[in-house]
């Protein structure tokens, strides 16, 4: 298992939302250039960037700041935030991701995005599916910057892409993000005996190394971490079995 940094980018600035509420927004006095540097010389392979903005507008924001980390060429990005029509992923390709990260469209039109996992590659598409979980304890999804609230299930979800050749699936847990209180393993256990072919990225929670080690033998691919690694809290000696270039 891998740890993949994350920067969330919102009004050009690095923020972090507490459960995914933009009136809960923590602005941290670092810029995104600075991070990516930080983050490759810790010896991470790839960064995953989300424009907030794009996200919650449905236009994107950042395909600036985005086309400038991709020329750093130490990292792989991953990016997603506003990417609803197929010009919105040609143009964040262009820019220099390389793998788009699709959500809120993956719900509402899930034969148009499983037209371009058979066009692009399973390995250029990541499906970001953000969870909230009901009375019952089942995985619902939320949309559009996390301000919609679906009533399909996760398991459903999933199910849709699996003709397609779906691979890498971003799964956050609405109510464990940015909050420090561990990530929701039992989810991602379940994940992956559900479906063991997907490559499931955990995201949401992560305190510490301790957080990492539990998701890897839940039999996770990679870990997301924004806020326990914006604001240190995991030592850089605890991170190398997580990081490929460390």
């Amino acid at each position: 298992m891998q740890l993949i940094p994350a920067i969330d980018l919102k009004g050009g600035l690095c923020v972090r939302l507490l459960h995914g509420e933009f009136e809960r927004e923590t602005r941290y006095a670092t810029t995104p250039e600075s991070l990516y540097e930080r983050y490759a010389g810790l010896g991470a392979a790839w960064l995953h960037v989300v424009d907030l903005d794009g996200a919650r507008d449905g236009a994107q924001a950042h395909l600036g700041i985005i086309a400038a980390l991709a020329g750093r060429g130490r990292l792989r990005l991953q990016v997603g935030g506003g990417l609803r029509d197929r010009e919105a992923v040609e143009r964040t390709l262009a820019a220099g991701a390389a793998r788009v990260v699709v959500g809120s469209l993956a719900v509402t039109d899930p034969d148009l995005v499983a037209g371009w996992i058979r066009r692009l590659g399973p390995e250029a598409v990541v499906l970001a599916f953000d969870v909230r979980l009901d009375e019952a304890g089942v995985p619902t999804l939320a949309t559009h910057g996390w301000q919609r609230q679906s009533t399909l299930t996760l398991w459903d979800a999933v199910a849709r892409f699996r003709s397609a050749g779906l691979r890498h699936v971003l799964c956050t847990d609405v109510g464990r993000d940015g909050a420090l209180t561990g990530p929701n393993c039992d989810l991602y256990v379940d994940a992956v005996r559900r479906f063991p072919d997907i490559e499931w990225q955990a995201s949401g929670g992560v305190r510490d190394a301790r957080d990492l080690w539990a998701l890897r033998d839940g039999g996770v691919a990679a870990a997301v971490s924004g806020r326990a690694l914006l604001e240190d809290r995991l030592p850089a000696e605890e991170l190398k079995p997580f990081l490929p270039a460390a």
